[in-house]
Formats: structure tokens, C-alpha cells, sequence
């Protein structure tokens, strides 16, 4: 018998919005928000659809989350990323009052999860996120690197 959905589970659906995103020529990001075994919302990257340089996955599904829930505190919500968040969506996140994110691929030039600041360990937050990064690293990564590659082929 299965049990709960597990944090792996959580971000194969991330992967698949990952994939949407990248079938339209976004970078390849995908988000699901989740609350208890829920899935709350879902999004991914849409900054060049959107003429939005806000519209990142993590951005794009705290709003859809917002809407579904009627408030712009999302309490007790995971949030699976495929992508370690940038500056403005972890504080985005951080503003959200989500509890937990979980991610999968570490961002060395822009990531704010640790990866060039830990945005979410900076004093005087008046909310604290507890942050879980590698989850299907590998397959995050290998859907970013590949999306890029296709990039620069001629």
C-alpha cells in the first residue's frame, strides 16, 4: 500500500510544469504549491510569454495559490521548485509565509537558497522557511543543461 505523497512525488509535478515550460521556449522551471497531501497550484516560467520579468515559476504559482486560497498567506504550504529560487522569489516566498520549500537543482550564479546568498537565513525576517534542496537534482539539472544546449546549437 502506498503511504502519503512524498517530497519526490511533489516534484515530479514540478518536473512536468518544468517541461510545459520549456516546450514553449521558457527556461525550463517548473513550481507546485502544496498543502497537507493538496496540491494548492502549479505553474511554470512564463517571464518571455508574459513580457513579465516577475513571471517566474515560483512567482507565477504563489499568485494562482493567492486566488485559490483567497489570501495572500499561504500558511502551511510546501512549495517544490525544480530550480533553486532567485532573490526575488525567495523573498516572495519568504513575504508568502510559506513553510517549507523544497527544491531540486542548486543555481550557483543566481541562486539565493545558498547558492550566492541564503536569503531565507537573513536576521530580522519576520518569517522563517525551512529549505530542502536536491530533490531529483539530477533531473532538474539534466532538463536545464539540455534546455541551454538546444540553445547553443546552431
Amino acid at each position: 500500500m502506498k503511504g502519503p505523497p512524498s517530497d519526490t512525488d511533489f516534484m515530479r509535478l514540478a518536473l512536468a510544469e518544468a517541461r510545459q515550460a520549456g516546450e514553449r521556449g521558457e527556461v525550463p522551471v517548473g513550481a507546485v504549491l502544496v498543502r497537507g497531501e493538496q496540491v494548492v497550484a502549479s505553474g511554470g516560467n512564463c517571464p518571455i510569454a508574459a513580457h513579465d520579468p516577475s513571471a517566474h515559476a515560483e512567482i507565477v504559482t504563489l499568485r494562482a495559490a493567492g486566488q485559490a486560497l483567497g489570501n495572500y498567506r499561504l500558511d502551511d504550504t510546501v512549495l517544490y521548485v525544480t530550480l533553486e529560487p532567485c532573490l526575488m522569489c525567495a523573498s516572495a516566498i519568504v513575504h508568502a509565509r510559506v513553510r517549507r520549500v523544497v527544491f531540486g537543482a542548486f543555481d550557483p550564479k543566481a541562486g539565493a537558497a545558498g547558492g550566492i546568498i541564503d536569503a531565507f537565513a537573513i536576521k530580522g525576517l519576520n518569517h522563517r522557511v525551512d529549505v530542502f534542496g536536491g530533490v531529483l537534482e539530477e533531473e532538474c539539472a539534466a532538463l536545464l543543461s539540455g534546455f541551454f544546449a538546444g540553445m547553443r546549437e546552431p
